[in-house]
């Protein structure tokens, strides 16, 4: 062995010559001081003195201990503090030999508020507003799913608190028969209260006893000879028998987490099956990212602690929780668990019945999903690889970025960088880009600014691409161009991805920074294919965006801008002058007559719509 070549040896028998029993939390460090690994345990001096035998029969633990330059440790009080440690310093350190769950988004929910006519909406992240909570839902999607549903079978309000007190009429959800309509009297408080219950019922899965009492409700009101109110009774109830034979339930489990496991080709799966309040709620795949060599109770550990006690993710911990393999008997684990929930939670693999079909069932669902992940990956690294071919890439393509703005006649213009790398969109390194002070339309002053607020300080974070697609033609692609002129071999290689006359897939044009020569490609080559993901994920995320910025500026009435003006005043101006449009259309002295606007105030209004 040469000297240039010559590792730091850590010195493990010093170190653990004075290391304690007690419990705590270990970390190694390589030469660089990157933490590599970290581990707890009841016993650190047993437990890191393991790592150091003569015989050491995982080639994981093997590989890993060659690269220790350092180590250091944590003492806790109990083996349960070294649990919550571990996973605390695993999300911070990220460490390459340890198991690690990427996807940390919180679950969204669906929240019943506690104002005085509550609404129904969509909820994710820590729980500030007063309500209560109806949930986890796999993702978004199943939870707007929800609320459509519940909007067609109770009456109850789901717009914003700033729109529900600026009504003086009933809106379009009324006329529909979607809306009790409160915001304007048009209901009794005791019928609205009425139609919350129901859905509290219904959302906490007690189908049959919503059907029950509204059967009850419906024969009072035809005893009653108050036949429009039977009627509607008669239709809601109808409408919730076809709810429960569309979403029949089969089996009887209250609150339920069911996960599967599934291993290939260096990739894993875990599954996870939601019970909740009697039925199978949604599911949800992820893909850890888990060292060779780990056992399957080692990765199902790892995940259950860092799924579960997440600082950010909201989770509730459900009170079983059955596992695809027997993990060993791990009280710690199950003590942490229970006390983040102030319940026991039982943790079991060997189960019958119901629960047996769930496993059975999350267990296929794991396999299909690897599968498909797996072909998903073949796909990418042979349009990579294809990729490197046409641009004759002397080194494999890490990554890849797209930019492209969005914006309606100049309003609101936001761009979008999407990132992809070997295994496919890299979502967490998406990002966007509010563009202002540009003269409205300009795009390339809009790709210019983007690129600034990208790269300008990516040379220290050294994060810069291998290619940058410029979703455009020539002139969007001169900007990126002259921002990368001065960098030398550090810039990525440019390209720009020209529309199509009738923008239709596989007529782009595809154009070279420098020379401008155009890269003449087949409409079913493999590069091609890769290209337009890129660009279409591009234009996908820009257009979100911009929509998302369009519809808050949408949703802001102009009243709110003005100093002065705060959500009473606001209410009252609608409401003695009869909507926005008569408000911009009155005079100082209209302005002024309203109660509680004072004559410089109803200046300032005035002047303010006027200068628009």
């Amino acid at each position: 062995m040469t000297e240039g070549n010559t590792q730091k040896h850590f010195d493990s028998d010093s170190f653990l010559r004075h290391l304690t029993h007690q419990p705590g939390v270990y970390r190694m460090y390589d030469e660089s001081g990157d933490v590599i690994y970290v581990g707890k345990a009841k016993d650190l001096k047993k437990r890191v003195s393991s790592y150091f035998r003569d015989k050491v029969d995982r080639v994981k633990t093997q590989v890993m201990v060659k690269q220790i330059a350092s180590m250091d440790v944590t003492v806790t009080n109990t083996e349960a503090e070294a649990l919550i440690l571990e996973n605390s310093f695993i999300k911070k350190y990220r460490p390459r030999y340890n198991v690690l769950l990427r996807d940390d988004k919180s679950y969204p929910y669906i929240i019943l508020t506690a104002h005085q006519h509550p609404r129904l909406g969509f909820h994710r992240g820590a729980r500030r507003t007063k309500g209560e909570y109806f949930g986890p839902f796999p993702n978004g999607s199943a939870v707007r799913e929800s609320l459509n549903l519940l909007q067609k079978l109770f009456p109850i309000r789901q717009c914003d608190d700033t729109y529900y007190r600026a009504r003086t009429r009933p809106c379009l959800q009324h006329q529909l028969k979607r809306c009790l309509a409160p915001c304007v009297n048009v209901c009794t408080d005791e019928e609205y209260s009425e139609q919350v219950a129901l859905a509290r019922q219904f959302l906490q899965g007690k189908n049959q006893q919503v059907i029950d009492e509204l059967m009850s409700k419906m024969e009072q009101a035809s005893e009653n000879l108050d036949f429009e109110r039977a009627a509607r009774f008669r239709d809601q109830i109808a409408a919730l028998r076809k709810t429960q034979e569309r979403n029949s339930v089969t089996g009887s489990q209250q609150e339920l987490d069911v996960i599967g496991l599934a291993r290939g080709n260096g990739m894993t799966t875990v599954q996870m099956l939601f019970i909740r309040d009697n039925h199978l709620q949604g599911s949800r795949s992820y893909f850890p990212k888990v060292p060779t060599d780990t056992p399957d109770d080692e990765v199902l550990r790892a995940f259950l602690l860092q799924f579960y006690l997440s600082d950010t993710a909201g989770r509730k911990i459900p009170k079983e929780v059955v596992l695809p393999v027997d993990i060993q008997p791990d009280n710690v684990l199950a003590e942490v668990m229970s006390d983040a929930l102030s319940q026991p939670v039982k943790l079991q693999s060997k189960v019958r019945g119901d629960k047996r079909q769930y496993q059975s069932l999350a267990q296929k669902n794991a396999v299909n999903a690897l599968e498909s992940r797996l072909n998903q990956q073949s796909t990418m690294n042979r349009r990579t690889q294809a990729l490197q071919q046409v641009l004759d890439f002397g080194v494999p393509i890490q990554r890849m970025e797209c930019f492209d703005i969005s914006h309606t006649m100049g309003q609101q213009t936001v761009a979008s960088c999407v990132v992809f790398d070997q295994n496919g969109p890299k979502k967490s390194d998406y990002r966007r880009y509010n563009i202002t002070g540009i003269t409205p339309g300009d795009d390339y002053a809009a790709m210019s600014k983007a690129l600034a607020k990208r790269y300008d300080n990516a040379k220290e974070q050294g994060n810069i691409p291998d290619i940058l697609f410029i979703d455009g033609g020539k002139g969007q692609l001169a900007q990126a161009e002259n921002y990368f002129s001065d960098w030398g071999k550090e810039a990525p290689v440019l390209i720009g991805v020209a529309k199509g006359e009738s923008r239709k897939p596989g007529l782009e044009t595809l154009i070279m920074a420098g020379s401008h020569e155009t890269i003449p490609l087949s409409k079913d080559a493999s590069a091609l294919h890769l290209i337009q993901h890129i660009r279409d994920e591009s234009h996908r995320f820009a257009i979100t965006g911009h929509r998302q910025k369009r519809a808050k500026v949408k949703k802001t009435s102009t009243l709110e801008q003005i100093e002065g003006v705060g959500a009473k005043r606001r209410q009252t101006i609608l409401k003695n002058l009869g909507g926005l449009q008569e408000v911009k259309n009155a005079s100082i002295e209209k302005l002024a007559s309203v109660p509680g606007i004072s004559r410089a105030l109803a200046e300032k209004i005035y002047y303010s719509f006027r200068d628009e």
